[in-house]
């Protein structure tokens, strides 16, 4: 019991520093099951879902004010009531792929292989848009036309596959669609909000019944550690992106994917 509340303290500690930084969380979570070999555990599928409810929380209580006010804004303020359709727009694709293609992801996409080949891919791309001379035409988040969020939400579905980020998808099409890399990072934290809340809710009802009290109390350590270390980099991240860039999150996308191969071919 001791090393499996030590695997749910790195697992939260992983979960947390990664959700919201362009390195893919899910894909960083299954090659550390597959070392910790958690993946044999019937509950560890799930673990990796559940304990996102302490990243969730932690971006909760980062923008409950501006959330709150945007909420209140929205029975009389056009613009905010533009910004939540906006939100639940770019929400939409991921909730009906996911829900659609949740079997599928699950056990033919949730694979180390895969992971460690969208890694490498993913650092490529981060790479490339780095070194891109965009014009950014919107600076705040709130302000991005309709068909953009939907077009980020499209893109946010490619997430799906384990290794390629949510937040480097949804920062990186922004860009792309003429944000600047703030406003791309901040739109991206709200639509993590429905988002991991959906793909939490769904990921519980269907396997809740795996929950045991031994389960349980692991899932609360590795939500108490996501909380923390998510909240710590929702804190700086912004700002590192704006003034840094990618280059470095590339470059530890394409060393954990590399190491990643090496070890899967040599049999671990």
């Amino acid at each position: 019991m001791s090393f499996d509340l030590f695997k749910a303290f790195v697992l939260g500690v992983v979960e947390g520093f990664t959700e919201f930084l362009p390195v893919s969380s899910t894909g960083h979570l299954l090659l550390l099951e597959r070392f910790f070999g958690f993946d044999d555990d019937a509950f560890g599928k799930t673990f990796v879902v559940l304990i996102q409810l302490g990243a969730i929380l932690a971006i909760l209580s980062i923008y409950f004010f501006r959330l709150w006010n945007i909420f209140i804004r929205a029975f009389s303020d056009p613009a905010a009531r533009r910004f939540v359709i906006g939100v639940l727009i770019a929400f939409l694709p991921a909730a009906i792929i996911g829900a659609i293609g949740h079997t599928f992801i699950k056990n033919v996409l949730f694979n180390p292989w895969v992971v460690c080949f969208t890694l490498i891919v993913g650092g490529a791309v981060l790479l490339w848009v780095d070194q891109l001379d965009l014009r950014p035409r919107y600076h705040d988040a709130t302000t991005f036309s309709l068909p953009m969020y939907l077009t980020i939400g499209f893109a946010q579905c490619l997430a799906m596959v384990p290794g390629v980020s949510r937040s480097g998808a949804t920062i990186v099409s922004a860009m792309l669609l003429g944000s600047d890399k703030r406003a791309a990072a901040d739109f991206s934290f709200f639509l993590a909000i429905p988002t991991m809340a959906g793909a939490f809710a769904y990921d519980l009802l269907k396997n809740h019944g795996q929950m045991t009290a031994n389960n349980t109390l692991l899932v609360v350590v590795g939500f108490a550690v996501s909380f923390v270390t998510a909240w710590i980099v929702v804190k700086s991240l912004l700002d590192y992106v704006t003034r840094h860039g990618f280059a470095v999150f590339a470059w530890w996308r394409v060393i954990v994917g590399s190491l990643g191969l090496v070890g899967l071919a040599l049999g671990y």
